[in-house]
Protein backbone atom coordinates (compact mmCIF):
# COMPACT_ATOMS: atom_id res chain seq x y z
CA UNK A 1 0.00 0.00 0.00
CA UNK A 2 1.26 3.44 -0.79
CA UNK A 3 1.85 5.34 2.44
CA UNK A 4 0.02 8.64 2.66
CA UNK A 5 2.18 11.72 2.59
CA UNK A 6 2.83 12.98 6.09
CA UNK A 7 2.94 9.51 7.62
CA UNK A 8 5.24 9.50 10.61
CA UNK A 9 8.46 7.65 10.00
CA UNK A 10 9.96 5.49 12.71
CA UNK A 11 13.57 4.38 12.58
CA UNK A 12 13.31 2.25 15.72
CA UNK A 13 14.42 -1.35 15.60
CA UNK A 14 12.27 -4.39 16.14
CA UNK A 15 12.63 -4.29 19.95
CA UNK A 16 11.41 -0.71 20.16
CA UNK A 17 8.58 -1.48 17.77
CA UNK A 18 7.48 -4.36 20.01
CA UNK A 19 7.53 -2.01 23.01
CA UNK A 20 5.48 0.55 21.08
CA UNK A 21 2.93 -2.13 20.16
CA UNK A 22 2.65 -3.23 23.78
CA UNK A 23 2.25 0.37 24.92
CA UNK A 24 -0.46 0.90 22.30
CA UNK A 25 -2.34 -2.15 23.57
CA UNK A 26 -2.04 -0.99 27.16
CA UNK A 27 -3.31 2.48 26.25
CA UNK A 28 -6.20 0.99 24.26
CA UNK A 29 -7.24 -1.11 27.27
CA UNK A 30 -7.35 1.97 29.51
CA UNK A 31 -8.94 4.34 26.98
CA UNK A 32 -12.43 5.74 27.70
CA UNK A 33 -15.34 3.60 26.53
CA UNK A 34 -16.55 6.15 23.90
CA UNK A 35 -13.12 6.12 22.25
CA UNK A 36 -12.90 2.32 22.31
CA UNK A 37 -16.37 2.06 20.78
CA UNK A 38 -15.47 4.58 18.07
CA UNK A 39 -12.29 2.65 17.20
CA UNK A 40 -14.14 -0.68 17.16
CA UNK A 41 -16.58 0.78 14.62
CA UNK A 42 -13.66 1.85 12.41
CA UNK A 43 -12.15 -1.62 12.57
CA UNK A 44 -15.36 -3.40 11.58
CA UNK A 45 -16.63 -1.06 8.83
CA UNK A 46 -17.32 -2.70 5.46
CA UNK A 47 -15.82 -0.83 2.52
CA UNK A 48 -15.79 -1.18 -1.26
CA UNK A 49 -13.22 -3.75 -2.43
CA UNK A 50 -11.06 -1.33 -4.44
CA UNK A 51 -9.96 0.36 -1.21
CA UNK A 52 -7.21 -1.29 0.82
CA UNK A 53 -7.07 0.00 4.38
CA UNK A 54 -4.96 -0.79 7.42
CA UNK A 55 -4.10 0.78 10.79
CA UNK A 56 -0.97 2.86 11.10
CA UNK A 57 0.83 4.52 13.99
CA UNK A 58 -1.06 7.71 14.89
CA UNK A 59 0.45 11.05 15.88
CA UNK A 60 1.00 11.18 19.64
CA UNK A 61 0.68 14.85 20.57
CA UNK A 62 -2.58 15.97 18.96
CA UNK A 63 -4.91 14.51 21.59
CA UNK A 64 -4.86 12.23 24.64
CA UNK A 65 -6.23 9.35 22.55
CA UNK A 66 -5.59 8.78 18.85
CA UNK A 67 -6.15 6.12 16.21
CA UNK A 68 -5.09 6.23 12.56
CA UNK A 69 -5.79 4.41 9.31
CA UNK A 70 -4.13 4.64 5.92
CA UNK A 71 -5.77 3.60 2.68
CA UNK A 72 -5.09 3.26 -1.02
CA UNK A 73 -7.48 2.96 -3.95
CA UNK A 74 -6.07 0.02 -5.87
CA UNK A 75 -6.46 -1.20 -9.45
CA UNK A 76 -4.50 -4.42 -9.79
CA UNK A 77 -0.98 -3.56 -8.62
CA UNK A 78 -1.43 0.18 -9.18
CA UNK A 79 -2.52 2.91 -6.77
CA UNK A 80 -5.02 5.51 -8.00
CA UNK A 81 -5.11 7.57 -4.79
CA UNK A 82 -4.08 7.26 -1.18
CA UNK A 83 -4.82 8.88 2.14
CA UNK A 84 -4.77 8.84 5.90
CA UNK A 85 -7.57 9.27 8.45
CA UNK A 86 -6.86 10.05 12.12
CA UNK A 87 -9.39 9.89 14.95
CA UNK A 88 -8.64 12.21 17.91
CA UNK A 89 -10.36 12.11 21.29
CA UNK A 90 -10.10 14.43 24.26
CA UNK A 91 -12.58 13.45 27.01
CA UNK A 92 -12.34 16.97 28.47
CA UNK A 93 -13.43 18.51 25.19
CA UNK A 94 -11.55 20.91 22.96
CA UNK A 95 -12.54 24.53 22.45
CA UNK A 96 -11.52 24.61 18.79
CA UNK A 97 -13.29 21.31 18.04
CA UNK A 98 -16.49 22.14 19.96
CA UNK A 99 -16.65 18.47 20.89
CA UNK A 100 -14.61 15.60 22.27
CA UNK A 101 -13.80 13.92 18.94
CA UNK A 102 -12.08 15.20 15.81
CA UNK A 103 -11.32 13.55 12.46
CA UNK A 104 -8.24 14.65 10.51
CA UNK A 105 -7.47 13.54 6.97
CA UNK A 106 -5.06 13.70 4.08
CA UNK A 107 -6.05 12.53 0.59
CA UNK A 108 -3.94 12.81 -2.56
CA UNK A 109 -3.94 11.69 -6.20
CA UNK A 110 -2.14 12.34 -9.48
CA UNK A 111 -3.84 14.47 -12.17
CA UNK A 112 -3.23 15.52 -15.71
CA UNK A 113 -1.62 19.01 -15.75
CA UNK A 114 -4.58 20.38 -17.72
CA UNK A 115 -7.01 19.25 -15.05
CA UNK A 116 -4.81 20.58 -12.27
CA UNK A 117 -4.86 24.00 -13.94
CA UNK A 118 -8.65 24.26 -13.69
CA UNK A 119 -9.30 27.31 -11.44
CA UNK A 120 -12.41 25.66 -9.96
CA UNK A 121 -10.65 22.45 -8.95
CA UNK A 122 -10.02 23.40 -5.29
CA UNK A 123 -13.67 24.33 -4.71
CA UNK A 124 -14.84 21.14 -6.43
CA UNK A 125 -12.53 18.94 -4.34
CA UNK A 126 -13.69 20.57 -1.11
CA UNK A 127 -17.31 20.03 -2.15
CA UNK A 128 -16.53 16.32 -2.61
CA UNK A 129 -15.68 16.07 1.09
CA UNK A 130 -18.70 17.98 2.35
CA UNK A 131 -20.93 16.26 -0.20
CA UNK A 132 -19.72 12.79 0.85
CA UNK A 133 -20.67 13.53 4.46
CA UNK A 134 -24.04 14.98 3.51
CA UNK A 135 -24.85 12.09 1.17
CA UNK A 136 -24.56 9.70 4.12
CA UNK A 137 -26.59 11.94 6.43
CA UNK A 138 -23.63 12.72 8.69
CA UNK A 139 -23.62 15.95 10.67
CA UNK A 140 -20.32 17.59 11.50
CA UNK A 141 -19.07 20.83 12.96
CA UNK A 142 -16.14 23.18 12.57
CA UNK A 143 -14.92 21.83 9.20
CA UNK A 144 -11.64 23.29 7.97
CA UNK A 145 -8.98 22.37 5.47
CA UNK A 146 -6.88 23.11 2.42
CA UNK A 147 -6.79 21.90 -1.16
CA UNK A 148 -3.32 22.09 -2.71
CA UNK A 149 -2.23 21.66 -6.31
CA UNK A 150 1.41 20.83 -6.98
CA UNK A 151 3.19 20.42 -10.31
CA UNK A 152 6.58 18.89 -11.07
CA UNK A 153 8.55 19.56 -14.27
CA UNK A 154 11.69 17.61 -15.10
CA UNK A 155 14.93 18.85 -16.69
CA UNK A 156 18.36 17.65 -17.69
CA UNK A 157 18.79 13.93 -17.13
CA UNK A 158 15.13 13.69 -16.08
CA UNK A 159 13.72 15.60 -19.03
CA UNK A 160 12.20 12.46 -20.57
CA UNK A 161 9.69 12.28 -17.72
CA UNK A 162 6.31 13.88 -18.36
CA UNK A 163 5.21 16.74 -16.14
CA UNK A 164 3.31 15.51 -13.10
CA UNK A 165 0.53 17.20 -11.13
CA UNK A 166 -0.95 16.22 -7.80
CA UNK A 167 -4.02 17.25 -5.84
CA UNK A 168 -3.87 17.07 -2.05
CA UNK A 169 -6.76 17.55 0.36
CA UNK A 170 -6.07 18.15 4.04
CA UNK A 171 -9.11 18.56 6.26
CA UNK A 172 -10.55 18.10 9.72
CA UNK A 173 -14.05 18.13 11.18
CA UNK A 174 -15.92 17.35 14.40
CA UNK A 175 -18.31 14.39 14.05
CA UNK A 176 -21.63 14.69 15.84
CA UNK A 177 -21.71 12.50 18.94
CA UNK A 178 -24.55 10.02 19.35
CA UNK A 179 -25.68 7.84 22.23
CA UNK A 180 -23.06 7.45 24.93
CA UNK A 181 -21.03 10.26 23.39
CA UNK A 182 -19.92 8.03 20.50
CA UNK A 183 -19.89 9.41 16.93
CA UNK A 184 -20.79 7.30 13.90
CA UNK A 185 -17.17 6.68 12.97
CA UNK A 186 -18.07 3.84 10.60
CA UNK A 187 -20.27 6.24 8.64
CA UNK A 188 -17.55 8.89 8.56
CA UNK A 189 -15.03 6.30 7.38
CA UNK A 190 -17.40 5.26 4.59
CA UNK A 191 -17.84 8.91 3.57
CA UNK A 192 -14.06 9.38 3.61
CA UNK A 193 -13.72 6.35 1.34
CA UNK A 194 -16.30 7.94 -0.97
CA UNK A 195 -13.99 10.95 -1.17
CA UNK A 196 -11.04 8.69 -1.96
CA UNK A 197 -13.08 7.04 -4.70
CA UNK A 198 -13.98 10.39 -6.23
CA UNK A 199 -10.40 11.61 -6.21
CA UNK A 200 -9.30 8.29 -7.73
CA UNK A 201 -11.88 8.57 -10.52
CA UNK A 202 -13.78 5.40 -9.63
CA UNK A 203 -17.32 4.91 -10.98
CA UNK A 204 -20.24 5.08 -8.51
CA UNK A 205 -20.36 2.22 -6.02
CA UNK A 206 -23.87 1.18 -7.09
CA UNK A 207 -26.64 1.90 -9.61
CA UNK A 208 -28.15 5.31 -9.15
CA UNK A 209 -25.36 6.52 -6.88
CA UNK A 210 -24.81 10.08 -8.04
CA UNK A 211 -22.57 11.03 -5.13
CA UNK A 212 -19.42 10.08 -7.05
CA UNK A 213 -18.38 12.55 -9.72
CA UNK A 214 -15.27 11.30 -11.48
CA UNK A 215 -12.39 13.47 -12.59
CA UNK A 216 -11.88 13.86 -16.32
CA UNK A 217 -8.41 13.78 -17.84
CA UNK A 218 -7.05 11.57 -15.08
CA UNK A 219 -3.40 10.61 -15.21
CA UNK A 220 -2.89 6.87 -15.58
CA UNK A 221 -2.64 4.86 -12.35
CA UNK A 222 0.72 4.89 -10.62
CA UNK A 223 2.68 1.67 -10.18
CA UNK A 224 2.90 0.50 -6.61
Amino acid sequence: MAAAQGRLSDDAGGTDEAKDTENDRREADTAPLPFRSAVDALRTARLRPQIEIEPTRPPQRLAPYTYALEAAVVDGDQDLADGRLVLLHDPAGHEAWRGTFRLVTLVRAELEPEMAADPLLPEVCWSWLTGALQARGLACGEPSGTVTRASSHYFGGLSARPAASQIEIRASWTPREGMGGVPDTAGHLAAWCDLLAQVAGLPPAGPGDASVVTLPQRRGPQSR
